[in-house]
């Protein structure tokens, strides 16, 4: 068949998206009651989403937030990191993962990821290692956990904070357990593309109080309590004790996230089914390498990330992804490594340094992947990775 890109009928009329929300009457009618009750933020429904969103990761506290940078900002401020201290993390994720330590004066220093799971490896974050590093930030990528009880031994052996961002990976489980216990704080995101949406926020989840106090601190300017319970205490005294920043969460947002948490279970098995779907109708397909999910690791698939094998093809990724966008096919890039970008490069980040991660970025691409999809779509995600892969063989 002759490819859109050159002129051809494309598989689709419409542009599928790689990622979008699902929100519901039900999101809707509860979003409309907090509209017309008193408290359109700093009020009940932000501790009602919390205690509901800890209960379904098992995690003792869970503090939300205004975005999931917000959240990850705020567990560096929590750890205690600032200027002269560093933490390893991966090059291969959003540029949020490495900012939230500039935005405390921390520096990142960035290990290779694993050839199979794209994580972060272990082996290269002891060779990080130095007296500066003061805590481990390891991503959880595209819904698939991290090497979590290596990561975890490393932190113990040499007094380190665990920050992990889960921004993927809510609903995953590691050796039979949910992701949000396993680390220091985890961090989740709810932007629309994520498992639920609270249309932008983020959670931070962990088992220690005096973290959850500073985390709670942090996000409304560094001042103890809150409105609420000033008024309901009929008190007008506040203080500031720490620097903090305005990274509250609305009622009404979070009264969007209680209603989408009911549905999370059903939607994580939708991702499961369509990845599983991809995973056996692209197999056989020698130009494309499927992702990996380990055993002991039940993935949230947040996203479904193939690797091109170039040397079976004509082209590059970029030609392979214009051909697909020209179908309507969705297809998107996770991630360009940090580093790499302009800003890190002027800070003396030099590229090279991270072979894994810089090889695979040349060969990513992510296919549409999210609960909406119907199995019409998928087919036809599939049909058009056949047609541009047989066009452009080598």
């Amino acid at each position: 068949m002759r490819l859109a890109l050159n002129g051809g009928e494309p598989i689709r009329q419409t542009l599928l998206p790689y990622g979008r929300q699902t929100v519901g009457d039900d999101d809707i009618c509860a979003v409309e009651q907090v509209l017309r009750s008193d408290w359109l933020t700093t009020g009940p429904k932000v501790e009602e989403f919390e205690e509901v969103f800890a209960g379904y990761v098992g995690a003792k506290y869970a503090v939300a937030f205004s975005s999931g940078t917000a959240g990850l900002h705020a567990a560096v401020f929590a750890a205690g990191l600032g200027p002269n201290d560093e933490a390893i993390t991966t090059p291969l994720t959003f540029a949020a993962t490495a900012n939230c330590l500039l935005y405390q004066g921390a520096r990142p220093v960035f290990a290779d990821v694993q050839p199979d799971t794209l994580n972060i490896d272990p082996e290269q974050i002891i060779r990080c290692l130095n007296p500066r590093v003061k805590a481990i930030l390891p991503v959880d990528y595209a819904g698939h956990p991290a090497e979590l009880d290596e990561i975890r031994r490393i932190a113990e052996r040499n007094g380190l904070v665990i920050i992990e961002d889960a921004a993927h990976a809510l609903g995953a489980t590691y050796n039979g357990r949910r992701i949000g216990t396993l680390s220091t704080m985890t961090v989740f995101s709810t932007h629309p593309v994520k498992h639920i949406t609270t249309g932008e926020g983020g959670v931070v989840t962990t088992q220690d109080a005096k973290l959850m106090e500073l985390l709670r601190l942090f996000r409304n300017h560094g001042i103890r309590g809150n409105a609420r319970e000033r008024q309901e205490q009929g008190k007008w005294f506040y203080e500031m004790v720490a620097l903090g920043y305005n990274y509250r969460v609305t009622d009404i947002q979070c009264a969007l996230g209680i209603t989408q948490l009911q549905k999370l279970d059903g939607w994580l098995g939708r991702r499961r089914a369509i990845a599983s779907i991809y995973s056996h109708a692209l197999e056989q397909i020698p130009e494309i390498e499927i992702p990996v999910q380990q055993p002991h690791c039940d993935s949230a698939w947040h996203l479904y990330v193939i690797r091109l094998n170039l040397e079976r093809l004509r082209v590059d990724r970029s030609q392979v992804f214009r051909a697909l966008r020209a179908e309507n096919i969705g297809v998107t890039v996770h991630y360009i490594p940090v580093p790499w970008h302009p800003y890190y490069q002027q800070l003396g980040y030099r590229k090279g340094q991270w072979p894994v991660a810089e090889s695979a970025c040349e060969r990513i691409l992510t296919l549409p992947l999210f609960p909406r999809m119907t199995d019409s779509d998928v087919e036809d995600v599939i049909r058009g990775l056949h047609k541009v892969v047989d066009a452009f063989r080598a």
